[in-house]
């Protein structure tokens, strides 16, 4: 197969810092993202950390712009605006001013083997030691209990301590997955991570979902990464849906259900007791999923809740 010169889809700045071997996260818009994890976490870090563009990919050539068509103000008589998609490569810093690479913007929609050609070119010019996934998979789980995550890597070493959620399972690619495979191939550090979000707030923003992400990356890396505002919104989204849930004893039991499920399945796989077992069969998690979805969008008006 005949790619190209993979230097052709981006443009590297000029006058680059030293970065010593540094980490990029990728987390591009476009794929499963429940509640909003990965953009919240793009956001967050963009917004309170300074950065600046080291990368610029020519999405251009890779972006189907009638299924994702940008936005344009219109004002009175003449076209004010426009909001350019752009996919590019941010340099950030953490707390201690350790410098970190931030992969944002839409996932391309074409030629995924030459952009993930590119990216690997990337990631070898600025010397890239791991580069780290983030998504957002909705799950059959309590808000009420601590956000779970999935976590895979070319290396079983670079995950150790967690543990798997799911068995083999076939689902739809993302270029940031086969970006993840193809470094893999190459004997390359990448690893992912997916928060687990309930199924009846896949459609809002989670917060606690990006604040699990967030430590995640910090746990696997040593970055320093900000949490406390991720932290706060989480606390607010908490209180707002425990109060939802309490005005229905309907809601209620099925919550209830579901952290039994839950605490069952983190139980046996340390080996403790099976609580379905002794409690009897319960509703599976999409049937509980579903039921708590429908009521929460019955009794929710639409200006309680976060943009999706």
């Amino acid at each position: 197969m005949v790619l190209g010169d993979p230097r052709e889809l981006y443009e590297l700045a000029t006058d680059l810092p030293d970065m010593g071997q540094p980490v990029l996260i990728q987390a591009l818009t476009g794929f499963v993202d429940a509640g909003a994890a990965s953009r919240l976490v793009r956001e967050h870090l963009l917004d309170t950390l300074n950065g600046e563009e080291v990368v610029t990919f020519d999405l251009d050539q890779m972006l189907d712009y009638r299924a994702r068509r940008p936005i344009m103000d219109f004002v009175e008589d003449h076209w004010a605006s426009y909001e350019e998609p752009r996919l590019v490569i941010n340099l950030l810093r953490d707390a201690q001013e350790t410098p970190f690479l931030l992969l944002d913007g839409p996932e391309p929609d074409f030629a995924w083997e030459r952009f993930v050609t590119s990216a690997m070119d990337v990631i070898d010019r600025l010397g890239v030691r791991l580069t780290v996934g983030l998504n957002a998979i909705p799950m059959g789980v309590p808000h009420t209990r601590p956000v779970g995550v999935t976590a895979h890597a070319t290396r079983r070493e670079l995950i150790t301590g967690y543990e798997p959620w799911l068995q083999r399972v076939r689902v739809p690619a993302g270029v940031g997955h086969l970006l993840e495979y193809r470094l893999g191939q190459r004997g390359r550090d990448a690893i992912g991570f997916a928060a687990h979000v309930p199924h009846y707030l896949a459609q809002s923003d989670y917060p606690a979902a990006a604040e699990q992400l967030l430590a995640s990356i910090s746990k696997a890396t040593g970055l320093l990464l900000p949490t406390e505002a991720l932290r706060e919104s989480a606390e607010e989204v908490r209180s707002s849906v425990d109060a939802q849930v309490a005005e229905s004893d309907e809601a209620t039991n099925l919550v209830r259900a579901l952290e039994q499920q839950y605490d069952s399945f983190t139980l046996g796989r340390d080996g403790g007791a099976n609580l379905l077992a002794a409690a009897g069969p319960l509703p599976t998690a999409e049937e509980l999923g579903a039921e708590l979805e429908r009521f929460l969008a019955e009794h929710t008006n639409p200006g309680d809740q976060p943009p999706a």
